[in-house]
């Protein structure tokens, strides 16, 4: 059986790991006949945003603690995570990649990659091995794969700006699809940088991982 490495960063969309395009992504990854392997960074987020009332909290709460939440505790550090072990690499959305698994969404265009994860992707990379970006982690893509990597984020004008501004190539892209970039093994899809409902993420990010485990 075919193993996905999944990297988390949270639990919530605000300050962590989009939950609906996690749980998505995993029960993708189970029918399309592989098995997935959760992991985060075991850190405190940048911050805790109360979710209903949409404001910050104020509380301190660990990444990696909080992603247990999504897969029921079946999480290990991301200091952890072997590339050698796995067979293709998927990282959910929200708004924690920008925040805990990278310092996109205060420093930009400039941001740098958390150790583990840079490492971690940088290794898929490397071993051309497939992997896949969901969402606003397809923003990660221009550090890890270098000049002229493909990839989307949907359609938002400011952020594929910045996906370009760091070296990438944006490809606009509708919610329902996925782009691939073939020389890289490399597949990004928007689910809620555009979706307006759980079947709409769900119907670029089931094509996506279909992809992704067929590669694998």
């Amino acid at each position: 059986m075919k193993k996905v490495a999944v990297i988390l960063s949270g639990c919530g969309f605000y300050d962590g790991s989009e939950i609906q395009e996690s749980v998505l992504s995993l029960l993708a990854i189970e029918q399309a006949g592989a098995s997935w392997h959760c992991f985060a960074p075991d850190e405190e987020q940048f911050h805790v945003i109360n979710h209903h009332a949409g404001e910050e909290s104020g509380d301190t709460r660990n990444a990696l603690q909080e992603a247990a939440r999504i897969c029921r505790g079946d999480i290990a550090p991301i200091s952890t995570l072997n590339p050698d072990d796995f067979d293709a690499l998927l990282l959910p959305g929200g708004f924690g990649v920008a925040k805990n698994l990278s310092d996109f969404a205060n420093t930009g265009v400039s941001m740098s990659i958390q150790e583990d994860v840079l490492r971690v992707c940088k290794a898929f990379a490397s071993a051309e091995k497939p992997a896949g970006y969901i969402c606003i982690s397809p923003i990660l893509i221009p550090k890890v794969y270098g000049p002229g990597a493909k990839g989307t984020i949907g359609t938002d004008p400011e952020t594929a700006a910045a996906f370009n501004a760091m070296g990438g190539e944006h490809v606009n892209c509708p919610v329902d699809d996925f782009v691939l970039d073939q020389s890289r093994r490399l597949l990004s899809t928007p689910a809620y940088m555009l979706a307006t409902s759980v079947s709409e993420a769900a119907s670029g990010i089931n094509k996506l991982v279909d992809k992704l485990v067929d590669m694998a």
